[in-house]
């Protein structure tokens, strides 16, 4: 089990190709308090796509790790499994995931006064140019295009802040503010 003490739980979602891997890690640059819990992932990596990403693994593995418990959540999505593994943050740091929505359902279970952020595209026709620039194929950019306006609804009944990445610089800012309000609240997770 996690145990916190003064940290926050901060998870970001949100579809496929709105940049949320980009704003995470920028934001891991640029906040030294933050500690990202790295999901696993059994489907191949993306070309060009940072080793560091997810920590990629075959189906056994992956469900080997289910068998034992070392999971918070995981999920089937589309052709392979992703989850988010039982880990413990380090001392003062706040506890940052990068999920799926349905993650985000499931790490609020568990903690309550999760900070929820959902980060959207500014049109499915940006999301779908994002996704054809990062190279995905045809069929997988219906299926995330089809599955986006049923995530954003679930961000919804989440209560998550929904941030539009129509531009970067505004949506960091935005995503750094909404993480410093919340520390400033003193809120424990």
């Amino acid at each position: 089990m996690i145990t916190l003490e003064n940290q926050l739980v901060i998870v970001i979602s949100g579809p496929g190709g709105v940049g949320k891997g980009t704003l995470v890690a920028s934001l891991l640059d640029r906040d030294q308090r933050l500690w990202l819990s790295r999901s696993w992932t059994t489907r191949l990596r993306r070309k060009g796509e940072p080793m560091e990403a997810y920590h990629f693994t075959n189906r056994e593995y992956f469900d080997q790790h289910i068998a034992a418990g070392g999971f918070l959540e995981w999920v089937d999505f589309l052709d392979y499994r992703q989850g988010t593994p039982l880990v413990q943050p380090p001392p003062k740091h706040d506890l940052l995931y990068e999920i799926d929505v349905f993650g985000a359902q499931q790490i609020r279970a568990h903690f309550p006064e999760a900070l929820v952020i959902f980060v959207d595209a500014p049109s499915r026709q940006a999301q779908r140019d994002r996704l054809i620039g990062r190279g995905d194929p045809p069929e997988k950019i219906a299926a995330r295009l089809a599955k986006a306006s049923n995530e954003l609804a679930v961000a919804q009944e989440l209560g998550a802040r929904i941030v539009i990445n129509d531009n970067f610089e505004r949506a960091l800012a935005e995503l750094e503010a909404v993480i410093q309000q919340r520390r400033a609240c003193g809120s424990s997770r």
